[in-house]
């Protein structure tokens, strides 16, 4: 086989393997429990505030511009390259981030359970070595940071990372939404597809957020997840 024709083989190899990997890593059926989670739109439809496909498609695309482009998707643009640059004071900065901005006992419980749950997962793969997940074991590890450890691990660009965890997110909002509301599944597959066209610009703005500018300010979402809380009735851990 000519040279080129090997070098060609082993940059789609790469490729193919990077792309498998963010796409195992964005499933649903990961198991680090991201399913039971409806991030307070139990609450939302609990309240009234989401009772249609139109009103839950409004409420997720929100979501996704006001707080997960803010905070979140902006964490894990600056993580990817902290633990790909050994960076530990600047992971231990972020995930502590993510840990005080938690605005209710059940968003930080959720983000605490999802990223022990991967820390377990990374322990049963190749990907990371023993020094990184003790160094998340020490750190009260938060969802956001350990997915950027397993992400950075593929080689994969940073963006192409943050739209595998964003496309996760709306897999798993858009099947908290038919069950909570309720919806069927063409109308949850046409949320999904609204927010798989806003997702590409969420990243970008995510991608250009410095330190000072990060937020988790969104007041009503804090609001309805303490409400959800003491919720009567719940299908939903948060």
């Amino acid at each position: 086989m000519p040279a080129t024709a090997m070098r060609m083989d082993t940059i789609t190899t790469m490729h193919d393997t990077s792309l498998l990997q963010l796409m195992w890593l964005a499933s649903p059926a990961l198991p680090i429990g991201g399913f039971s989670y409806s991030e307070g739109l139990e609450a939302a439809v609990d309240t009234a505030r989401v009772t249609t496909e139109a009103e839950a498609e409004d409420w997720l695309l929100d979501q996704l511009e006001l707080s997960l482009a803010r905070g979140d998707l902006a964490v894990l643009a600056q993580a990817i390259p902290a633990w790909r640059a050994a960076d530990a004071s600047r992971i231990a900065t972020l995930n502590t981030w993510v840990l005080q901005t938690r605005e209710s006992s059940e968003l930080r419980a959720q983000t605490e359970q999802m990223g022990r749950s991967l820390l377990e997962w990374l322990r049963n793969h190749t990907t990371s070595s023993a020094s990184q997940i003790e160094l998340l074991a020490e750190l009260q590890p938060t969802y956001p940071l350990v997915f950027a450890l397993a992400a950075s691990a593929t080689g994969a660009p940073v963006r192409e990372c943050l739209l595998a965890c964003a496309f996760g997110w709306a897999e798993n909002m858009v099947q908290a939404a038919i069950k909570s509301v309720p919806l069927g599944q063409s109308a949850g597959q046409r949320i999904l597809s609204a927010l798989t066209s806003a997702i590409p610009a969420a990243i970008n703005h995510a991608m250009s957020v410095p330190d000072h500018a990060r937020q988790a300010y969104s007041p009503m979402l804090a609001i309805l997840s303490a409400q959800h809380e003491v919720q009567y009735s719940r299908l939903f851990r948060s």
